[in-house]
């Protein structure tokens, strides 16, 4: 299980457009919002990629990107992506590589059926790689806001640079 001040662990992952994300390109540029999720087009799953979809521009202000990832397949990402309007990138882990490392391929009991799942969690890792936040077992209500509170402290100068700007234009 991976915490706080733990390195992220470097991956490429294609997307729903069937480009390559690669972790190590963003590494000194940008935060980053890994959330991982069980399907595509499952209620929760859904809630969960529309809301950060919705906050994806005040993520995108604090030098941040939000990324999804699933054991889903590419072609389903780009439908989720299509039917629901949403505009964070999905990566497609169809053999669970990565959630093995992020420690999130758990072993679930559904209906007294034993199987591996992804365990709904969300890492957010700093400009050098680091991981600042490791949340598992994440519930949904609430929970951007709650990330995006938490990038905002990462960020300190330019959330209050900007809060000034807008007190001093309005």
């Amino acid at each position: 299980m991976l915490r706080s001040g733990d390195s992220a662990p470097l991956f490429s992952l294609p997307d729903g457009d069937m480009e390559t994300f690669d972790m190590a390109a963003v590494r000194g540029n940008r935060h980053v919002v890994l959330f991982f999720y069980p399907r595509d087009n499952a209620p929760t799953c859904t809630r969960q990629a529309a809301d950060f979809s919705d906050h994806e521009d005040a993520f995108n202000r604090l030098d941040c990107i939000v990324m999804g990832v699933s054991p889903d397949d590419c072609m389903t990402h780009a439908d989720f992506q299509a039917e629901h309007g949403l505009s964070v990138r999905l990566l497609s882990d169809t053999e669970a590589e990565v959630c093995n490392l992020y420690g999130v391929w758990r072993e679930k009991e559904v209906d007294g059926v034993k199987r591996k799942g992804v365990l709904r969690s969300t890492f957010i890792i700093d400009k050098d790689g680091i991981i600042r936040h490791a949340i598992y077992d994440v519930t949904p209500k609430g929970h951007v806001a709650e990330v995006l509170a938490l990038v905002r402290e990462m960020e300190p100068e330019k959330a209050n640079g900007n809060r000034k700007k807008h007190r001093r234009n309005a």
